[in-house]
């Protein structure tokens, strides 16, 4: 899209400045300067002068203990030292000069037009529009000093805009999408039914799944103003001025209606009230001004709003009634069907090999968002630049599917054989237990390989389909899979490591929801213990329960972990020929694919 830029506006109080340091220059700095242009000659010179009779104007400071004077035609000043002379009177007599009261220096009228009017007003011209150039870039823009001004980017119709051909994955969002630019390319139609649209749309979800992007194809869809603006930018310092911005933007949106307002990361502004004493006046009036201008008294037709936010749950419940957001659309992660779309998408911008299975690598990259498949697809072309080839292979997609998720390879971390060969046994214990459970997701790939996360190694699992739902078994099972590393060490070694902190602490994560969330548990049957905040940005979840309560639930997750713990031990001791000989080939190969591993165990 094209963004349509506002013309500039200058600082008149700034010239109006300009104008009174130009007067104050010119009646008092110029006249000074002029004074001090004087060239400085010895005594020797003003007799010489004297003589040839080459003086014009003479004057002597006795008080100053110099002599000024002039040549014959005014044209320059000259200074000299007063010397023991008592033939100064006559000497000056016979030259010819004329004595003076004060000595001013004479210059042409064009070059005093030139130095006291030109020169200043250009220098404190340019210095003014460095000033502004400066001023603007820091403050974001040319209407940083226009108070109550909004901000909002407008854009018009472009042939290199995004569009919903462009936007995969999200299939049900788009629809939604795709009635508001149908709307307002055919409003007869829907007229005709007596049907309207949805004054507000509200696009939620995690970040990086493409609320944005839509909303950029939304832009390259309409044929009509579409406005930009971020929510963070209606915050400003002084009390009113955030609201008087939404005041203007909506009057900027009605004079070009119909059209579309987007509002991004709208939760800075639309933030629950609270009724605590000193809370932020600014934002609260700000959020009343958008609601008033969304349904108020006033009517506010041909303007329809969009927004994307990540926290929705923070939102106010009268900016998210119907009759202002009227829909509430979900931005999800996407699921294997959009995954693979997705990676299919941004393939068309690289050159791809004819061996690349994208429905494989969208398995393997399952819980990615569309930011992260980008990515993924960034990280592989630029693999195949620095291995020397012309196009992207399926090696190249899945090393960077392991880039995403464990980091870069660590060329120079160097293991002992002692820790090589412990590594070795962790990640074998985590396949072979995953390996004999039969609801455990098949072995993709098992590596010793260290990366820049942390990891020393992992074992990768990728499931056969997409999956809605987790069993008690599952979940279990998965649990069991997560001390399998850990349980591998004590069954070979006899001893423990700090290798396996992060599977404690997954491990550990899963018991607890299965007790506190899942209603996974005899004891407390389907009651919920734990509430989530924030389920989009990481879901963080807080205890809803007495201290007693609390008490029982870490006894029961100690003991849910005991007994996973205890089936791998069991599961790797009566495994264990296969367990040494599997470690001992991954000890040699580093890296083995989950044929390699599969074979050796079935054999």
């Amino acid at each position: 899209m094209n963004e349509v830029k506002k013309p500039r506006k200058p600082l008149i109080s700034y010239y109006v400045i300009v104008l009174l340091v130009l007067l104050i220059f010119n009646f008092i700095t110029m006249p000074w300067l002029m004074q001090r242009q004087v060239q400085q000659v010895d005594y020797g010179t003003f007799i010489e002068m004297a003589q040839n009779q080459e003086l014009g104007q003479v004057e002597v400071q006795q008080q100053e203990n110099q002599i000024l004077f002039t040549n014959k035609e005014n044209t320059a000043i000259y200074k000299t030292g007063m010397m023991p002379d008592p033939d100064l009177t006559q000497r000056l007599a016979d030259s010819g000069a004329e004595f003076s009261g004060e000595i001013v220096e004479q210059m042409s009228p064009l070059l005093s037009f030139l130095l006291t009017w030109v020169l200043p007003m250009v220098i404190f011209v340019a210095i003014g529009q460095l000033m502004y150039k400066r001023m603007m870039k820091n403050a974001g823009g040319p209407n940083a000093m226009m108070f109550g001004k909004s901000n909002a980017k407008v854009y018009v119709k472009s042939s290199e805009g995004i569009k919903f051909a462009d936007v995969a994955g999200e299939d049900e969002a788009k629809e939604n999408l795709t009635e508001i630019v149908d709307y307002l390319h055919n409003p007869d139609k829907y007229k005709e039914v007596g049907a309207a649209m949805p004054k507000g749309l509200l696009l939620v979800g995690p970040p990086g799944t493409g609320k944005t992007m839509l909303a950029k194809a939304v832009a390259g869809e309409a044929n009509v103003p579409f406005f930009s603006m971020s929510g963070s930018e209606f915050v400003e310092m002084f009390v009113g001025m955030g609201a008087a911005k939404v005041r203007d933007l909506f009057k900027q949106a009605k004079e070009k209606a119909p059209c579309i307002v987007f509002i991004d990361e709208i939760d800075a502004i639309g933030k629950k009230r609270e009724g605590q004493i000193g809370g932020n006046d600014e934002r609260e009036q700000t959020l009343n001004q958008l609601l008033t201008e969304m349904d108020g008294f006033e009517e506010n037709s041909g303007v329809i709003l969009l927004a994307a936010t990540n926290r929705p749950e923070s939102l106010d419940p009268a900016l998210t009634r119907p009759g202002r957001f009227d829909r509430r659309v979900p931005v999800e992660l996407p699921d294997l069907k959009g995954r693979e779309a997705i990676l299919k998408v941004h393939a068309k911008k690289i050159k791809v090999g004819p061996d690349v299975d994208f429905s494989k690598v969208a398995r393997m990259a399952s819980g990615a968002s569309g930011a992260e498949l980008a990515n993924i697809i960034n990280e592989a072309a630029l693999r195949a630049v620095r291995d020397g080839r012309k196009a992207v292979v399926q090696a190249d997609l899945e090393e960077s599917i392991e880039i995403v998720i464990a980091g870069y390879q660590k060329k120079n971390a160097i293991l002992t054989d002692k820790e090589k060969k412990i590594v070795s046994y962790h990640e074998i214990g985590h396949a072979l237990v995953a390996a004999m459970q039969s609801h455990s997701a098949p072995v993709q790939k098992i590596t010793i390989v260290p990366r820049t996360s942390g990891a020393l190694g992992y074992t990768m699992q990728v499931e056969e389909g997409e999956h809605y739902l987790m069993s008690k078994e599952e979940i279990e099972n998965k649990v069991a899979t997560l001390t399998g590393g850990r349980a591998a060490e004590e069954v070979v070694f006899g001893s423990v490591t700090t290798g396996a902190s992060n599977d404690i602490e997954q491990a550990t994560k899963l018991s607890r929801a299965m007790i506190t969330r899942y209603g996974m548990s005899e004891e407390f049957d389907m009651v919920a213990m734990e509430t989530v905040t924030n389920q989009y940005l990481g879901g963080d979840a807080s205890l809803a329960c007495s201290a007693e309560t609390q008490t029982q639930i870490d006894r029961q997750v100690v003991e849910l972990v005991k007994k996973q713990h205890e089936k791998a031990r069991k599961i790797l001791t009566e495994n264990r020929q296969k367990l040494d000989e599997l470690a001992a080939y991954l000890y040699e190969k580093e890296t083995i694919t989950g044929e390699e591993f599969m074979s050796i165990l079935d054999a």
